[in-house]
């Protein structure tokens, strides 16, 4: 059985078809699923048979809910009409460097419409999770438990702690999961900081200085979906799942690292690539060297998955992009 909604709020919100929830299942309202990882979150869901609702703002396609989460009404009149079970909000200011030069536009969307959006979930009883980051830490002291003090060295650390505050404050039925750098089924490869560094491999002749300073743990989007659909169910049954949750890639590398494992996956020379072993002073927001995450509290509760390796997720992230495609061998065919 399905329901009919109407538009209303030109330009914020434009609901369609909904779906009911198969027996059993649950009504999942996603956010930012347009995005890297909210394409993949919204994916496991409906994998799982859930009724899965994706919204986006700027890249709203034919079956997503174009929605304004700045405006407060149109987030109550989402959550209204979507009368979610759980809502992860995916939705973010992610990079950085524009954070750092823009930090009022993205604290919109980090802080101000997770806000928002965690008191319309508080009020419909709505289980909350929020995607956050290892940003949050400062990297001086890895590996970072749940509980360890916060200390953001930049802009966008700050705004999502300030994320997760608001969440936890305005939601009691909610969780936060900080995850590290992503990459997974990329539109475009400046979707994720892992996959841009594909045209720096690529470019044998002229050398290319990769940073070899700081410590990233990159994770796939596919294996972070799939703790979140973990997180989701466990608690529409037990009502103590809350609070702070870890999830990370296990393979420590940097940029440098990551490049010359995009080379030997594809058979591609790899000594134009320089390790740069000083820290770059081109970046406008300082990153922390080494923020890993102490994920044993999600591995406690049996809510953890194992990563994929590296090489051949990231082999699989590329291949679209690949030149040769049809001749191309790569070291796993």
């Amino acid at each position: 059985m399905s329901h009919l909604t109407i538009d209303f709020r030109p330009g914020h919100v434009k609901l369609l078809q909904q779906e009911d929830p198969p027996a059993g299942g649950l009504r999942v309202l996603v956010t930012g699923a347009s995005g890297l990882l909210g394409r993949a979150v919204l994916r496991e869901f409906e994998k799982r048979g859930c009724a899965a609702t994706g919204t986006a703002y700027r890249r709203a396609g034919p079956r997503l809910l174009r929605c304004d989460l700045i405006d407060e009404d149109a987030v109550k009149a989402l959550v209204s009409r979507c009368e979610p079970d759980a809502v992860v909000h995916c939705a973010a200011e992610r990079r950085p460097d524009v954070v750092e030069r823009h930090p009022e536009a993205a604290d919109d969307i980090n802080v101000r419409a997770t806000g928002a959006l965690a008191r319309e979930a508080a009020r419909r009883g709505s289980f909350m999770l929020y995607m956050s980051s290892d940003y949050v830490f400062d990297g001086r002291r890895p590996p970072y438990g749940q509980d360890d003090v916060p200390n953001p060295v930049n802009a966008y650390g700050r705004s999502k702690l300030e994320g997760e505050r608001q969440t936890l404050r305005h939601c009691a039925r909610s969780a936060v999961l900080r995850v590290p750098v992503l990459f997974g089924e990329v539109e475009s490869l400046s979707e994720s900081a892992v996959t841009s560094l594909w045209p720096e491999v690529l470019r044998a002749g002229e050398n290319r200085a990769l940073d070899h300073c700081q410590q990233r743990f990159p994770t796939h989007t596919r294996d972070v979906a799939a703790v979140c659909w973990n997180i989701c169910h466990a608690a529409a049954q037990d009502r103590s799942i809350r609070g702070m949750f870890h999830y990370s890639g296990k393979e420590q590398m940097t940029k440098y690292e990551m490049a010359l494992a995009m080379a030997q996956v594809f058979n591609l020379p790899s000594d134009h690539l320089v390790p740069l072993t000083e820290r770059p002073a081109a970046a406008a927001a300082p990153r922390p060297l080494d923020s890993r995450l102490d994920c044993s509290r999600l591995e406690v509760l049996g809510l953890g998955v194992e990563p994929r390796a590296f090489a051949s997720a990231v082999r699989d992230c590329l291949w679209p992009f690949a030149p040769d495609k049809r001749r191309r061998q790569t070291v796993f065919h």
